[in-house]
C-alpha cells in the first residue's frame, strides 16, 4: 500500500474512534445530568485523549524514514558539491562570497561524514557475518557505536541525517546569488576528470586564507605612509603555513606586484647576513629605479622569534626596502603577533569531517566508494587513527590504494591499533602526538612483531636537495631492513613549496622478558 493511502486509512480510523468517544461521552452526560461536575471532567479527558491520539498518529505516519532522508541528503550533497567545486576553481576576491563558500563547504563535509556514518551503521550486521572484518572492527564498534547501541539508535541516526539535510538546504538557499556571480570570476585551473588528482595536487581547504594573504599583499596604502606592513601567520607544526605562503607567492598577481621575493629563516638574523640582505635590497632598488621595486620578505621562524633579532631585521628592512614592500612572518609561537601591523592569521587543523573527505578521496581515487562499503568502513577507522595529519593521510592512502584488498586493509587497521595501544601502555603518550611535536616515537613493523621502528627526528628538505632512496612504506611493511640509524623518505609533496619530509630512524629488536629457572 502506498504511504499516502496508509496515512488516509489511519486518519479515517482515528476519526471513527473520535466519533465513538464523543457518542459515549454524550450518553454519560445525558445519564448524569447536564450541569453535573462529571460532565465537565469527562469532556476534558475525552477531548485531551482525542487530540493527543490524532497528533501522535499523524506525526508517526508523516515522519520520513532514515532511508528517505538519506536519499534526499545524497541529492542535496550533489548540488552542494557542484557549487563548491565550481567556486574553488575560481579567483574569488569578494570576502563575503568566500565566507559563504567556506560555510557551504564545511556543511558539505559534515553531510558526507554523516552519510558515510549512516552507511557504516547500516552495514553493521553484514560486517558481523564476515569473521575477518568483524574481528578487525570489534574495537571500533565498541568505541564508535557506544552512543548508538541503544533502543533510540535509529532516532539518533535519523536526527543527525535530518540536521545535515536541513543545514545543507538552508546553505544552498543562501548562496543562490553566489552561483549567479561565480561565472564573473576567472578560473584558477582546468579541473581534471578525477577529483583525487585535483586534491593531490592543490592546497586543500585554504582558499579563504589564501585570499586574505593575497589582499594583504596587493593592498596599497596612500603615499606618505612610511610604516612597513607586517602580516603574522600563526599555527601549530605541519598545519600548512609554508604551503599557504608558497601558494600565494606562486600566484601571478603577487609576482607582478613585487620585483623580488626573499625567504629568510632564523639562521639569517646574524649581523653578517643582515648586512648582506641590506646591500642586496639597496642594489635591487637601484636596478629597478624606473619601477616601484617593491620587495616581499617571508620570514619562517621555527620557534620563538627573538625580539632583538626582529628589531634588527625590521629596522634594516625599513631603511633599505622601497615603499610598498611588505613582510610575512610565520611561526608556531603566538609571540609573533606583537610584530604585526595588521591582524594575525591563525591556521588550525582541518575538522575531522573535512579530513575524512580528503582521505577518502585520495584513498579510493577513481573508484566509487559506494561500490565497496566494507572497504569504506575500514578506511574510516584507519582515518581515525591518523590524528588529522596530512602527511600520514597521503602515506596511508598510497599504501591502501596500492593494495586494494579487504584482508590487507584489515591487517593495516589491526597493526595501527596494536602499536598505538602498545605505545600508550609503555610510554603513556600517543605515538603520533610525539611525532607531531618532533619527539622520538616507537612504531611497529607489519612484517615482524618482534621489531619496532623508532623515529628520532623529522625534518624537511627543499626540492633541490638530495633525498634518501629508502621509502617509509618499505621499512614499515618489511620490504627492507637497514641496520643502524638511517634516513627514510616519508613523503615528497607535489604542491609548493615541494618539500621532501625526511625521518631519522632505527630498527630495534623488542626485548623479551624470559623467565629464568633456578637450578639447585
Amino acid at each position: 500500500m502506498a504511504p499516502k493511502l496508509k496515512v488516509q486509512t489511519w486518519l479515517l480510523m482515528l476519526t471513527w474512534v473520535a466519533v465513538e468517544f464523543i457518542l459515549s461521552s454524550t450518553c454519560c452526560v445525558i445519564f448524569l445530568g447536564r450541569d453535573s461536575p462529571m460532565e465537565i471532567l469527562l469532556s476534558a479527558v475525552l477531548g485531551e485523549l482525542t487530540t493527543r491520539s490524532i497528533n501522535f498518529f499523524i506525526s508517526r505516519s508523516s515522519k520520513p524514514s532514515a532511508l528517505d532522508v538519506e536519499d534526499r541528503l545524497r541529492r542535496v550533497l550533489l548540488r552542494a558539491q557542484v557549487i563548491v567545486d565550481e567556486a574553488m576553481g575560481r579567483h574569488i576576491t569578494n570576502q563575503a562570497m568566500l565566507l559563504q563558500v567556506n560555510l557551504l563547504r564545511d556543511a558539505m563535509h559534515r553531510g558526507y561524514y554523516t552519510l558515510d556514518t549512516f552507511r557504516y551503521l547500516s552495514h553493521d550486521e553484514e560486517d558481523a557475518k564476515d569473521q575477518v572484518v568483524s574481528h578487525s572492527l570489534s574495537l571500533s564498534k565498541i568505541s564508535f557505536l557506544k552512543g548508538f547501541c541503544s533502543s533510540s539508535r535509529n532516532a539518533q541516526i535519523l536526527e543527525q541525517l535530518q540536521k545535515a539535510l536541513d543545514d545543507l538546504n538552508s546553505m544552498i538557499l543562501d548562496v543562490d546569488e553566489l552561483v549567479v556571480f561565480l561565472t564573473s570570476y576567472p578560473r584558477l585551473y582546468h579541473q581534471p576528470y578525477n577529483m583525487h588528482l585535483l586534491l593531490g595536487n592543490c592546497m586543500f581547504g585554504r582558499q579563504m586564507e589564501a585570499e586574505l594573504v593575497m589582499n594583504f599583499l596587493l593592498h596599497t596604502r596612500p603615499h606618505g605612509t612610511e610604516e612597513l606592513e607586517v602580516l603574522p601567520i600563526v599555527g601549530p607544526r605541519r598545519v600548512g603555513k609554508s604551503t599557504l605562503v608558497a601558494h600565494v607567492c606562486k600566484d601571478e598577481r603577487v609576482r607582478d606586484h613585487f620585483s623580488e621575493i626573499v625567504f629568510l629563516s632564523d639562521q639569517d638574523f646574524t649581523y653578517d647576513e643582515l648586512a648582506t640582505f641590506r646591500e642586496r635590497c639597496v642594489m635591487k632598488y637601484q636596478s629597478n629605479s624606473n619601477k616601484d621595486g617593491r620587495l616581499l620578505v617571508v620570514v619562517d621562524s621555527d620557534g620563538d622569534l627573538d625580539e632583538v633579532a626582529w628589531n634588527r631585521l625590521y629596522s634594516a628592512s625599513r631603511w633599505c626596502m622601497p615603499s610598498g614592500s611588505k613582510i610575512i612572518v610565520t611561526s608556531r609561537s603566538d609571540k609573533i603577533v606583537q610584530f604585526g601591523t595588521t591582524q594575525a592569521l591563525t591556521l588550525k587543523y582541518l575538522s575531522y569531517e573535512a579530513y575524512w573527505y580528503f582521505f577518502k578521496t585520495l584513498t579510493f581515487g577513481s573508484i566509487d566508494p559506494e561500490m565497496h562499503p566494507r572497504l569504506m568502513h575500514l578506511a574510516m577507522e584507519i582515518a581515525r587513527t591518523l590524528n588529522g595529519n596530512m602527511i600520514r593521510a597521503n602515506i596511508a592512502a598510497c599504501i591502501l590504494r596500492d593494495n586494494f584488498d579487504i584482508h590487507f586493509w584489515c591487517k593495516v587497521l589491526v597493526f595501527l591499533r596494536g602499536f598505538i595501544q602498545e605505545h600508550v601502555s609503555r610510554f603513556g603518550e600517543h605515538p603520533f602526538d610525539l611525532l607531531d611535536q618532533n619527539r622520538p616515537a616507537h612504531l611497529g613493523r607489519m612484517a615482524t612483531a618482534s621489531e619496532e621502528f623508532v623515529i628520532y627526528h623529522q625534518y624537511q628538505r627543499s626540492s633541490q636537495e638530495e633525498v634518501p632512496k629508502i621509502i617509509f612504506q618499505d621499512v614499515m611493511c618489511g620490504n627492507v631492513k637497514p641496520h643502524g640509524k638511517f634516513e627514510v623518505l616519508a613523503w615528497r609533496s607535489r604542491i609548493p613549496p615541494y618539500y621532501s619530509y625526511i625521518n631519522t630512524c632505527e630498527i630495534q629488536e623488542l626485548k623479551t622478558k624470559a623467565a629464568k629457572r633456578k637450578r639447585s
